[in-house]
């Protein structure tokens, strides 16, 4: 296990990344749905072109993390273990959806009220209750309903992942018994992983289906194994092998910059998770990491709430404040600060209280979901 430190740093760490990647989601839906940004651009076009091209990359963070963590709940020492996928899945799903579904319903309120004060391409049409229900059901995508607020594709991309994730385990561990094949599972993972860089993720029409995303996902699974201190290095160095080489050939046959990210950041976890434990000072104690928690919390709420935030914004500055580049500005910044403020407001009032009625739904509707833990783990100490 994790020394107490380690955990703490390792954790603080994921937080700073969600923290980072949330802002720049903000500011990358600020750039691109304006229209706020349509007048600032003149005036800081290089940043703003930024933001609107190459700030949506941060999505990787939030793709590659939720792998890493993915891995540490349901194959902590890459062997098969889930028992049950569908009460799996289902404890995924019901955590995912109940926040999701309030978020849309500000997004169509939002959308209402900023019609009636601008026109824009950024506001939705009213959803129709087949639309609705397919964003309940986390279908939107699959079935090419229009979404309803910026960002909802990803709610659905990741409930896809896990899914996937969840199912291959369950059947490595039907085609398996007990720990024989310890390796069967790290191989699958590295073949999907392999199979999505060089296929699926080079073809845009699979971009509503997790084999597009898998690359990035899978190597913050593979992550996840290679990132335990007490891990014999020659096999940290062959998990890290089975990252740097599938990817480095993707990108020498189709240069991607997202999945560079993706390599960086999950070398950056397991770099910091394996060091965590060997640190002194600040960073290894945990009042130093901890000061991220309090915002990585909200991270979520403001990836699901910014959107309506800033619709209303723009459609306040576009009906009662001139268009000049630094009021706008101001607006842009506005809009920013009143998205975290209303993540974190949303954390307290809506994510806490839906937590209760997630633990109650999610008690044994399919039966035992955990992870059975193994008799004799120093069978396998190589994977540890």
């Amino acid at each position: 296990m994790h020394s107490h430190h380690a955990r703490h740093f390792q954790s603080g760490f994921i937080d700073l990344l969600k923290i980072i990647a949330a802002q720049l989601i903000v500011l990358h839906h600020l750039a691109f749905y304006g229209p706020m940004s349509d007048y600032v651009r003149p005036f800081a076009p290089m940043f703003i072109g930024w933001l609107d091209t190459y700030a949506r990359i941060a999505v990787q963070v939030f793709l590659v993390t939720s792998g890493f963590l993915a891995a540490k709940s349901l194959s902590p020492h890459g062997l098969p273990g889930v028992v049950n996928p569908l009460g799996t899945v289902w404890r995924r799903y019901i955590r995912l959806v109940p926040p999701f579904m309030v978020a849309t319903g500000l997004a169509v309120g939002a959308s209402l009220w900023a019609g009636s004060w601008m026109t824009h391409f950024s506001i939705s049409a009213v959803p129709t209750l087949p639309q609705l229900a397919a964003h309940a059901l986390l279908l939107h995508t699959v079935l090419d309903y229009e979404s309803v607020s910026a960002g909802a594709w990803y709610v659905a991309i990741d409930f896809q992942l896990y899914a996937l994730l969840t199912l291959l385990l369950w059947l490595t561990g039907k085609w398996v018994s007990g720990h024989a094949f310890r390796w069967l599972v790290p191989v699958i993972i590295i073949g999907c992983v392999c199979l999505s860089l060089l296929y699926f993720n080079r073809d845009t029409r699979w971009d509503a289906w997790a084999v597009y995303f898998f690359g990035s996902y899978g190597l913050g699974v593979i992550a996840w194994w290679a990132s335990d201190p007490k891990r014999p290095r020659s096999m940290v160095t062959l998990l890290m092998a089975a990252m740097l080489v599938p990817v480095c050939g993707a990108l020498l046959l189709d240069f991607r910059s997202r999945i560079a990210v993706a390599l960086i950041i999950a070398c950056a976890l397991v770099w910091v998770s394996r060091s965590g434990s060997r640190r002194s000072g600040w960073a290894s104690r945990d009042k130093g990491w901890s000061r991220f928690h309090g915002l990585g919390n909200i991270s979520y709420g403001i990836f699901l709430v910014h959107f309506p935030v800033c619709l209303m914004v723009n459609a306040v500055f576009m009906r009662f404040v001139a268009p000049q580049p630094l009021l706008q500005a101001f607006g842009m910044i506005l809009a920013w600060m009143t998205s975290i403020a209303a993540g974190a407001l949303f954390y307290r009032w809506v994510q806490l209280p839906l937590s209760s009625f997630t633990t109650w739904a999610t008690r044994r509707p399919f039966g035992d979901v955990r992870t059975p833990q193994f008799k004799h783990p120093s069978r396998f100490s190589t994977l540890k």
